[in-house]
């Protein structure tokens, strides 16, 4: 799919505000709201957008203790590795799962969870029973000192 000016500025506008009106967002580019809805459903279909999401602070929740943790395995067949991804997809303390080259590591995780009791739990009773984890180094988040979900148009 070809974008062109109309179709970044809907795109800009809408991962600042993914709940504007089509009236405002037409607005807000300079169209009229029947070609403005016609290119966000262009968009929508095409897969360039894939959903709308209400982000959440997590602190408001009580979860309280971000942790970047990077997992090694002990074999990299794509049975061994399927196997992790999916029981590790079923955990909803963890909000990223990568596959990542360049460490000692296999996969980095990022998880949410209460506090440190919450996190010993999740470590010992969920990441290191997942057969094939053979290593598993945890760096406890600070300060996010960037956060952002809109990608650069």
């Amino acid at each position: 799919m070809t974008l062109d000016r109309y179709d970044l500025q809907i795109l800009r506008v809408l991962q600042k505000n993914g709940r504007i009106s089509n009236q405002d967002l037409a607005d807000s580019i300079n169209l009229t709201p029947s070609p403005c809805l016609r290119r966000l459903h262009a968009l929508e279909k095409s897969g360039l957008i894939t959903g709308y999401r209400a982000l959440l602070d997590a602190k408001k929740l009580g979860l309280s203790l971000m942790a970047l943790v990077l997992i090694s395995m002990d074999q990299h067949t794509p049975e061994r590795l399927g196997n992790f991804e999916a029981k590790i997809a079923e955990i909803p303390d963890v909000l990223e799962c990568l596959l990542i080259t360049g460490q000692d590591a296999d996969y980095q995780l990022k998880v949410v969870v209460k506090d440190m009791d919450a996190y010993q739990e999740l470590l010992l009773n969920r990441i290191t029973r997942i057969k094939g984890v053979t290593g598993v180094h945890t760096s406890f988040v600070l300060r996010r000192v960037v956060d952002k979900t809109a990608l650069p148009l």
